[in-house]
């Protein structure tokens, strides 16, 4: 049986350097967005969050939503609660900056690292029903 060690000085998950789009530029080079992984707290926070329950206890899941915040919230630069950047889109949020920033692909690239550098790599549906049951 190992010590404790281990699980009290996990080795760090890097924050991780992507280039989702060649369109933003600093001296003819693209600026790579910076992510970082979420935690499996920060994930059920986020699930519960879009998760809806009816008057009859029927469930149903925004996973769009989830999609977009989970993206969102991992992102560390840019800094998509700058007042500056979020006016200049004219928008208010995160998850609506990202959005208005990027184009479908590039987006759809971003979050597929998010949720890889996550360890979700498996369908995130299944994901999700795993975390709500």
């Amino acid at each position: 049986m190992g010590s404790l060690d281990a699980f009290l000085n996990p080795i760090q998950t890097e924050n991780k350097e992507i280039i989702v789009s060649n369109r933003f530029q600093e001296d003819g080079k693209p600026v790579p967005f910076i992510i970082r992984p979420i935690s499996e707290d920060e994930n059920k926070k986020l699930i519960k969050k879009f998760t809806k329950r009816d008057k009859r206890g029927n469930e149903t899941f925004d996973q769009a939503e989830y999609v977009q915040a989970l993206t969102a919230s991992a992102v560390v630069f840019p800094d998509l609660s700058n007042a500056e950047l979020q006016k200049h889109y004219n928008v208010l949020g995160e998850s609506d900056l990202l959005a208005k920033m990027l184009y479908a692909g590039e987006y759809a690239e971003l979050a597929a690292a998010v949720q890889d550098l996550s360890g979700i790599d498996e369908d995130i549906n299944e994901t999700v029903d795993g975390v709500k049951n």
